[in-house]
């Protein structure tokens, strides 16, 4: 895949994951807009390449459904970001900024979820008073994966009991 189809695959995705194909949203519509958008960018530039993608190759470790559903939360917001940075004068840059807008609205829990993996990140383990309130914490956490665990269990056990192959 080129990089200039990167934006396309990757709106692609966003838009399928979200559930917006039916809903009057159509991604060949934007493929002009998209068009015009890599000009204004010079996506065609030769340092466009470097380092290959900054987003198509992240989704390939998200793959539940929900789990893509935030990435591509997040991947939306930093698309928006950028747009608001851009001529809003053009209509192509309303018109996918509409489009990308609707697609956040859409899943107002993704960056919450987000949010929550990079405050984790953040936290200092070194910290004593951090690591007396994860071992406060460590029972309840065990529970909740324990749970979890045997939930997914439950599931494919009673998945594999419907199928008859």
């Amino acid at each position: 895949m080129t990089c200039q189809t990167c934006n396309l695959f990757v709106l692609s995705v966003i838009m399928i994951y979200f559930g917006h194909f039916g809903n009057g949203l159509i991604l060949a519509q934007l493929q002009n807009d998209i068009d015009q958008l890599k000009a204004d960018f010079n996506s065609s530039h030769s340092d466009v390449a470097d380092g290959g993608p900054i987003f198509t190759e992240k989704l390939i470790n998200w793959t539940e459904r929900n789990e893509k559903r935030i990435i591509l939360s997040q991947i939306v917001s930093m698309y928006l970001e950028m747009l608001e940075k851009t001529d809003k004068s053009k209509a192509h840059v309303r018109h996918i900024s509409e489009e990308l807008y609707t697609l956040k609205n859409s899943l107002p829990d993704g960056l919450k979820k987000m949010k929550d993996l990079m405050d984790l990140a953040k936290l200092q383990m070194s910290d004593l008073k951090i690591q007396r309130k994860a071992v406060n914490e460590l029972f309840s956490v065990l529970q909740k994966l324990v749970e979890t665990s045997a939930s997914l269990k439950r599931k494919r056990s009673q998945s594999q009991r419907r199928c008859k192959c």
